[in-house]
C-alpha cells in the first residue's frame, strides 16, 4: 500500500508541473528575433572584421533560430544617420566597414547576401531602421562628410548626449520616406520595422530645442505636444504610403514602448507606473495609427516580469490586446534580462516560458519577438531548451497580413518535373505572387506541421527545387504555398515518377 501511494503522488508530482504538460503547437504564428547592429550588439562582432567572418557570425544567428523553428528576422540596417547598404540618402555605417563613409572592401552586395540567406533557411527579411536618431554620441568628428550632421546641421537638435532629426521639419520626413522608397525599391525585403526611438526618452532638466520648427510649423491653436504628435503621425503616414506604392505585400510594423499610457493620467491606459509613456514623452499614439490603418503589425516592447508591481508584463499584454484592433500583434519579449537583471523574477528559468504561454493563451496575440539575438545564443542553455521542447517544436506558418482586401493567389499548374543529381526541379506555370512552398508528404487528413519535410523561398517565377536528401525516395507530395501577403494555399499533391 505505502509503495501504491508513493508511486502515485509522484505520478501526481510529474503530471502536475507545468514542464511536461503537453503545449499546442499553433500553426500560424510570428516568430522574431531582433539583430542590433548598433555598436555591434549582435552583428557583426567587429566593423573592420573580413567578410567571410562577419557572413559566418551572419549564418550562426540564422542557424540558431532555424533549429528553434523561428520565422523573421528584424535586422537594424539604420542606426543613426547610416546605412547597412549603399545608399544616395545615408553614408555606410561604421559598424560594418568599420569607419562611416567607408564602403565595405568587396563588391559583393552584402545586405542581398543576407537577405537570400535569410529566405533560404525559411524566414522572412525585415529591415529594421531607426528614423530620427542622427548620432550615437557627441563624437561627431567621426562622422562622414555625407552624413546628414554635415549635409544639413539645420535638421539637427542636440539632447543629452546625441543629436536627433528634427520631426517637425517635413524636409526631415520627406528625406525618411525616401530612404524608404529607396529600400523597398532595391531589396527583396519582407517587411520594413521602426523601433520605439521617436522623439527621444526624456531627460531631466533638459529641453528639446524645436521651438523654431513648432513656431513655423505649427497650426494656430495647436499644442507642442499635439503638434510633435503629429508630425510622427506624419512620418508613419508617408512611410506606409510609400511602401505599399511600391509593393503593397511588403509589411510595415512599429515595436513601440510597451507603455501608452499609464492609468492614472488617462482612464483608457494600463494598469502601470511607468516613469515614461510612449504618447506622452515620445510623442507617439500607435492607437491611433492602427485605428487608421497604417500598420501591418504591432510589436510593443514589454520587456518586465510577468507580476512587476510598477509594469506587469501580464496586464501590459491583456491591455495590448484590448486595444490592437485589427492590426497584427506580437509581444516583444526581454530574453537578454534572463539572469542578468535587479528584478529577480529572471532569474527563474520559466520567467520567459510563462510570458510565451500567456501569448498562446491570449487569442488577440499572434507571435513574439526576442530581443536581442544574442541573448539565448551563448548562455541560458536550460531555458532555451526549455522554450524548444514545449513552444517551438515544429514550424509555424506567420500569421496572413492584417489587410484583407489583397486578392486569392491563384494556384500554380505543375507542367513538368525533373531529377537532377541533388534535387528535384518542379516546373510550374506560374509562381510569381507566390513567396514560400512547405513540403509534406502525402498522405490522407489535415496536414500537421510535425510532418514538414521542407520549406522553400520560390525566388524563380516558374522552378521550384526540393532537396532529394530531404525527399528520401517519397514519390507523393502536397505542397502548400503561401503568397506574398501570408495568405495559405489549399495543398497540391504531385506525383514524382523518376523516368531517368
Amino acid at each position: 500500500m505505502t509503495r501504491t501511494l508513493f508511486f502515485l503522488s509522484f505520478f501526481l508530482v510529474l503530471t502536475s508541473c507545468s514542464v511536461f504538460n503537453s503545449v499546442p503547437q499553433p500553426t500560424h504564428e510570428f516568430r522574431g528575433f531582433w539583430v542590433a547592429t548598433v555598436v555591434n550588439i549582435d552583428w557583426p562582432k567587429n566593423g573592420t572584421d573580413a567578410i567571410e567572418k562577419k557572413k559566418t557570425d551572419y549564418l550562426n544567428i540564422l542557424d540558431f533560430y532555424q533549429k528553434l523553428n523561428f520565422n523573421t528576422a528584424i535586422v537594424q540596417v539604420r542606426t543613426a544617420g547610416d546605412a547597412f547598404y549603399q545608399s544616395e540618402y545615408a553614408p555606410w555605417s561604421r559598424f560594418l566597414t568599420g569607419d562611416e563613409g567607408t564602403p565595405p572592401k568587396h563588391q559583393e552586395n552584402l545586405l542581398s547576401w543576407m537577405i537570400d540567406q535569410t529566405h533560404e533557411r525559411g524566414m522572412e527579411f525585415h529591415a529594421w531602421l531607426n528614423p530620427y536618431r542622427a548620432t550615437f554620441d557627441l563624437k561627431t568628428e567621426v562622422l562622414s562628410p555625407e552624413h546628414d550632421f554635415n549635409q544639413h546641421p539645420e535638421w539637427m537638435l542636440k539632447y543629452g548626449k546625441k543629436y536627433y532629426y528634427d520631426p517637425g521639419l517635413p524636409e526631415v520626413q520627406q528625406h525618411m520616406a525616401n530612404i524608404i522608397e529607396e529600400l523597398v525599391s532595391n531589396y527583396d525585403i519582407d517587411g520594413v520595422h521602426y523601433d520605439d526611438y521617436f522623439y527621444p526618452y526624456t531627460i531631466k532638466d533638459e529641453v528639446f530645442k524645436d521651438s523654431l520648427s513648432y513656431y513655423n510649423c505649427g497650426l494656430p491653436d495647436q499644442s507642442l505636444e499635439d503638434w510633435r504628435r503629429s508630425n510622427i503621425d506624419s512620418l508613419i503616414k508617408k512611410s506606409y504610403d510609400v511602401i505599399k506604392t511600391k509593393k503593397p505585400w511588403v509589411q510595415f510594423g512599429v515595436s513601440p514602448f510597451g507603455v501608452w499610457k499609464n492609468k492614472s493620467t488617462d482612464p483608457k491606459g494600463s494598469d502601470t507606473r511607468a516613469g515614461q509613456t510612449t504618447y506622452e514623452n515620445l510623442y507617439a499614439d500607435p492607437l491611433l495609427w492602427m485605428e487608421e490603418g497604417w500598420l501591418d503589425y504591432i510589436v510593443p516592447q514589454v520587456y518586465w516580469s510577468m507580476d512587476l508591481p510598477v509594469a506587469s508584463h501580464r496586464k501590459i499584454v491583456a491591455w495590448w490586446a484590448k486595444n490592437s484592433g485589427q492590426t497584427n500583434l506580437y509581444v516583444g519579449n526581454g530574453p537578454y534580462k534572463i539572469r542578468n537583471n535587479s528584478d529577480k523574477a529572471w532569474q527563474k528559468k520559466k520567467e520567459l516560458p510563462k510570458q510565451l504561454s500567456l501569448a498562446r493563451e491570449t487569442k488577440e496575440v499572434l507571435g513574439n519577438v526576442f530581443f536581442s539575438a544574442k541573448s539565448l545564443m551563448n548562455e541560458n542553455k536550460d531555458v532555451v531548451r526549455l522554450i524548444k521542447r514545449r513552444y517551438y517544436k515544429q514550424v509555424a506558418y506567420p500569421p496572413e497580413q492584417s489587410d484583407t482586401t489583397n486578392t486569392d493567389s491563384p494556384l500554380p499548374t505543375l507542367q513538368s518535373f525533373r531529377f537532377d543529381t541533388n534535387s528535384v526541379k518542379l516546373i510550374f506555370d506560374d509562381l510569381d505572387r507566390l513567396r514560400f512552398a512547405y513540403i509534406f508528404p502525402a498522405q490522407g487528413g489535415e496536414l500537421s506541421n510535425k510532418k514538414l519535410i521542407d520549406q522553400v523561398f520560390i525566388n524563380d517565377k516558374k522552378n521550384l527545387q526540393i532537396s532529394r536528401d530531404k525527399l528520401k525516395g517519397k514519390k507523393k507530395l502536397s505542397i502548400v504555398f503561401t503568397d506574398k501577403f501570408g495568405k495559405k494555399s489549399e495543398p497540391i499533391v504531385v506525383h514524382l515518377k523518376q523516368t531517368n
